[in-house]
């Protein structure tokens, strides 16, 4: 994934919701604030770096976590979600609630990158002993929330509003069979309850944009992404006797062929990009042996959540009918994942400024389509969203080369926290300034 076309700001400051005003002694304070936090927000970076927990086992981050809000004089309640943790920064003037979102689980990976605070823990995923790694960035997640919940904390007499700050678990997704959990769960759980937020930001740390750089989308930016399962049953015969039998592998390999379809041919291209992968061919044990049955298991992903619709439906009818069609029947199972994520247009337009102050024009650039999924996605439907994408690679990097998320190899240039826990820290205080301006008439 390349990030292309650096932001105009004239080209956004001309819609509708313009430019923020925003109370310059607190952008002042904040940036001092944030300066002096830098070496702290490195310290707990690379404490969550060295001691990463999978999804819903999120117990030791979530005690560091809420050990440090405490120390902000702050009251976080905990075990949303299981292990998820919330405090409110009250401000000390009358505004609205805004949020700040981070994620807290790691993945079922072995670090390969040499660090004095690499991971070495170990856990059980599937089954298997498995290592443990924050190969995604949410390590830096956590420490730069961290950094701007303190610093908003500091300056909490200045705030014209209050700040929800969230510490979510299970981004990555719970292992099959267990319950989902993560950002759909808070919110079920009141997350946003009995105040919700008027906006929540939130942002993500990638490997192949540079440290101190950063990318936004307004609009669909990642895609929503679903798990199907198909399990093609026909009729078990010898190798030899093909027509004795009903052979669910040529019916599988006929509907994996059908499906490719339906991205190219049988929805609107021009509406959005959709994706349909098989990952599983399962079926048969030996060579001369057609078997009963075949599986196969895949992901949808998509950036229009009508047109999601529309292939889940497309999909269950190509292949219950193209076995229909051969003497075998298809038993199609679509399981939903992360929706749509979308950053809300008006308020993309309205932040998009303080992103550029922070960073410098120069640095701020307009993101492609990302076909990965966030879960971010469940509290943006709620309430308006603005998601940012973090530069993360050394600047003498070839991006092009440099270890993707996910990867054991997966590398953050610790360089870029500061813009981090700035960005965050200033588009809260933007927020409720030129919100509070607006409704007063200033």
């Amino acid at each position: 994934m390349r990030f292309l076309k650096p932001a105009v700001a004239a080209s956004i400051m001309v819609m509708s919701s313009g430019p923020v005003s925003a109370d310059h002694s607190l952008q002042h304070k904040l940036e001092q604030a944030t300066t002096a936090l830098t070496d702290e927000v490195v310290a707990l970076r690379r404490y969550f770096h060295e001691f990463p927990e999978l999804s819903n086992e999120e117990f030791k981050t979530a005690a560091r976590i809420t050990e440090e809000l405490k120390a902000m004089g702050l009251d976080p309640q905990v075990g949303i979600a299981g292990t998820g943790v919330v405090a409110l920064i009250e401000g000390g003037k009358p505004g609205p609630l805004v949020a700040l979102r981070a994620d807290m689980d790691g993945l079922p990976v072995v670090e390969q990158v040499d660090l004095p605070f690499a991971s070495k823990q170990k856990s059980t995923y599937l089954g298997n002993e498995v290592g443990v790694m924050h190969a995604c960035g949410h390590d830096t997640h956590m420490a730069m929330v961290l950094g701007a919940a303190k610093a908003l904390a500091a300056n909490r007499e200045d705030l014209p509003g209050d700040v929800l700050v969230i510490f979510q678990p299970a981004e990555e997704g719970a292992p099959p069979g267990t319950p989902s959990w993560g950002a759909k769960l808070m919110l079920e759980e009141g997350v946003f309850e009995p105040r919700k937020p008027e906006a929540i930001f939130g942002l993500h740390t990638f490997s192949n944009l540079p440290a101190g750089h950063v990318a936004y989308r307004s609009g669909p930016a990642l895609a929503s992404a679903d798990r199907f399962e198909i399990i093609v049953n026909g009729k078990q015969t010898h190798g030899s006797r093909p027509w004795g039998g009903v052979d669910p592998i040529v019916v599988a390999a006929q509907i994996i062929m059908a499906v490719q379809t339906i991205a190219s041919r049988q929805v609107d291209v021009t509406k959005a990009p959709s994706v349909i992968s098989f990952g599983i061919v399962d079926g048969g044990v030996r060579n001369n042996i057609i078997p009963d049955s075949v599986k196969l298991v895949g992901t949808i992903r998509n950036f229009d959540m009508g047109i999601r619709e529309e292939i889940h439906a497309k999909l269950r009818h190509t292949a219950t009918t193209i076995a229909e069609a051969s003497g075998a029947t298809a038993e199609v199972t679509v399981s939903l994942g992360y929706p749509v994520t979308v950053n809300n247009p008006d308020l993309t337009a309205k932040m998009l400024p303080t992103v550029q102050r922070v960073f410098g024009d120069e640095r701020v650039f307009e993101a492609p389509l990302v076909t990965g999924a966030e879960d971010f996605s469940y509290f943006a439907l709620e309430t308006p969203g603005f998601f940012l994408f973090l530069g993360g690679a050394p600047l003498d990097a070839d991006v092009s080369k440099t270890a993707s998320n996910h990867s054991p190899f997966f590398y953050v240039d610790e360089s870029t926290l500061p813009y981090g826990v700035s960005v965050l820290a200033q588009m809260v205080a933007d927020y409720l300034t030129s919100t509070t301006e607006t409704a007063t008439g200033d």
